[in-house]
């Protein structure tokens, strides 16, 4: 008796690699076309940090400049990205005025110039993916630039991405930080993006639940300046 297998009649399973998962995460939230048409991406947003609720906003112009502002407790926190590097200003850590970011700040952070940070732009920037063994009901791919890796947990259902792993430098200690994401929604545009993000930094966690999400607002390149430079 001859037994017909898989393997004998040509049909073996192909295993999936880490493009394949970024491919159907990619189809997931809106596809291909949809994405590359995308310039700019404006979200307001409300953060929860230490019990109150505060304004948050993040401004991206797609491979030139992300933004970051949260009003908290009176004061302003901003954040910036270029594709040439990074400052801040930070009242919470002993400075009003915008100073420039050490550099494994701003190599932590520089992705998100980008839709999908790293994710999506891996080949471009000259990163590696692997798809690593499956957990639970994620597919985790890493993504890896030098010595910092990433880790980005997509679901095996629906392709959406649900969790972020890195690790960041805070107060010159290397710190795990773990972006959880859901309550994904479609916006005007067309993809999904998801309007609920928590951040465990460790010592402390930031919620931002999404208000608006605004695509291919026009945007002046000017706010990703740093202030007196």
């Amino acid at each position: 008796m001859v037994l017909l297998t898989a393997v004998s009649l040509g049909f073996a399973a192909k295993a999936q690699t880490a493009d394949d998962i970024i491919g159907k995460y990619v189809d997931a939230i809106g596809g291909k076309d949809k994405l590359a048409q995308i310039k700019s991406v404006y979200t307001e947003a409300t953060v929860s940090v230490m019990g109150s609720d505060n304004p948050a906003s993040t401004t991206v112009l797609v491979g030139k400049g992300y933004r970051s502002e949260a009003d908290i407790q009176g004061s302003k926190i901003v954040q910036v990205y270029t594709d040439k590097g990074g400052w801040a200003i930070n009242p919470f850590a002993g400075g009003t005025d915008a100073a420039p970011m050490p550099d494994d700040q701003y190599q932590a952070g520089k992705d998100a110039i980008w839709v999908g940070a790293s994710l999506l732009n891996y080949k471009a920037a000259g990163y590696t993916a692997e798809l690593l063994p499956k957990d639970g009901n994620n597919y985790p791919v890493k993504i890896t630039d030098g010595k910092r890796v990433t880790t980005y947990f997509i679901d095996a259902s629906s392709y959406l991405l649900n969790k972020i792993t890195s690790t960041a430098s805070m107060q010159g200690q290397d710190t795990n930080v773990v972006t959880t994401l859901s309550n994904y929604q479609k916006t005007d545009f067309g993809y999904l993006a998801a309007y609920k993000i928590d951040v465990d930094l460790g010592q402390f966690q930031l919620g931002y639940v999404v208000k608006s999400v605004t695509v291919n607002k026009d945007i002046d390149p000017k706010i990703f300046d740093m202030p007196g430079k």
